[in-house]
């Protein structure tokens, strides 16, 4: 049992902690510096002490952290301004966190199956997902690891295989008269980094307005440049009703958004739902900051570019028999092993490198989206390091 004060709650911590960071780069307390390719889990997108947030950060700190949304918060405003102009949606909530944003987006779906007088409304989710940890998002989420204990779980969610259409109309088949929303993730990060097809989100798309449903996009680790376009889905013609983002969107302060267009507009009414922090001046005017940044110094072209780079040297100078596959879009990669390999991120420490493994087998790459080909090459080097240490 743990004699430490903080709660055990985070498995095979490493045995380090960090002083600071510049760019793609973090600085142990002895002075060594690791090549970072994991960026928080897609948080850090601007890298470590970008210059622009940390100005931000002082001049605003010394202005105004807090108020409460009882009032007009203009930077609040300003962000919903910025966010829904590069998402292509209407309206924003804000929240602390990627599980608060889509816990409102399941809120969103209870209302608007109430305007349509069903009564036990059904979401349908994929299996292997994850959409955060409170009670409905973890219900929400198709992977039984991180349910087990928490029974009984929020009900009315049912899960199917990602790109599976036959799987898909058999739940529609059984649930059709309940169903009020088809929520995913377009590429699933905690699932492996399995992607959804252009035709399976056609296909969900063309369900949604047959059926009069909500299309629920949870972006919140493929979202804000990270795939090479502000959200994932722009990669195709298929838009959202509902649309969740956090991670990226103030590089590193704790912020989240549900995004909402056309029909999932003004659901939300005085009462139904807030937050104490949500919103408030101090982080909406970082998160102003980072996106006026990725718009200035064309962060999400360099996420495609160098994205490209190292996905295709990762194809071909990475070779190990116990790898199966090398996926991924943009700054969002995946190298699938044949064995489980947990301990490869003790190895990856010995080597400098930060990532970590997902889906149990497969390594996750997230490094920061202002990562240079250099860069690159020294990950694609460290990993094979990794890979061929004993």
């Amino acid at each position: 049992m743990s004699t430490s004060k903080v709660m055990p709650t985070y498995y095979n911590q490493m045995p380090v902690s960090f002083e600071y960071g510049r760019g793609a780069w973090l600085w142990d307390k002895e002075g060594n510096s690791y090549l970072d390719s994991l960026a928080g889990i897609a948080v850090c997108a601007l890298g470590h002490a970008h210059p622009a947030v940390t100005h931000t950060i002082i001049e605003q700190a010394g202005k105004l952290l807090h108020t409460s949304n009882t009032y007009i918060i203009a930077k609040q405003v300003e962000l919903a301004e910025k966010l829904t102009h590069v998402a292509g949606m209407e309206q924003a909530y804000f929240c602390n966190s990627g599980a608060e944003a889509n816990e409102a987006a399941i809120k969103l779906a209870r209302l608007y199956a109430k305007k349509k007088e069903i009564t036990e409304p059904v979401i349908i989710t994929m299996k292997n997902s994850f959409h955060g940890r409170t009670m409905a998002t973890l219900s929400a989420s198709g992977t039984e690891r991180i349910q087990m204990g928490f029974e009984p779980l929020v009900k009315d969610f049912i899960y199917v295989t990602l790109n599976d259409k036959t799987e898909l109309a058999t739940a529609i088949q059984q649930h059709q008269a309940n169903i009020i929303a088809i929520m995913l993730e377009p590429i699933q990060g905690d699932g492996g980094i399995q992607a959804a097809t252009e035709d399976y989100l056609t296909h969900v798309r063309q369900l949604c307005d047959q059926h009069d449903w909500l299309l629920i996009f949870d972006e919140i680790q493929t979202g804000l440049g990270r795939t090479g376009k502000w959200f994932c889905h722009q990669h195709t013609s298929v838009k959202p009703d509902v649309m969740t983002v956090a991670k990226a969107l103030a590089n590193g302060l704790p912020i989240g958004a549900c995004l909402a267009r056309d029909k999932a507009c003004n659901l939300f009414g005085p009462g139904k739902h807030g937050s104490t922090f949500g919103g408030n001046p101090f982080v909406c005017a970082v998160a102003c900051t980072v996106i006026e940044t990725m718009e200035k110094e064309n962060i999400v072209d360099n996420a495609r570019q160098v994205g490209d780079y190292l996905l295709d040297k990762l194809k071909t100078d990475l070779k190990h028999p116990a790898i199966t596959d090398v996926r991924g879009r943009g700054l969002m990669i995946g190298i699938e092993l044949d064995k489980p390999c947990m301990e490869l991120t003790a190895k990856g420490l010995k080597n400098y490198l930060l990532f970590n493994i997902t889906a149990n087998k497969v390594i996750r790459l997230l490094p920061p989206l202002i990562i240079t080909r250099d860069e690159a090459n020294e990950i694609v080097i460290r990993l094979e390091q990794v890979l061929t240490t004993k």
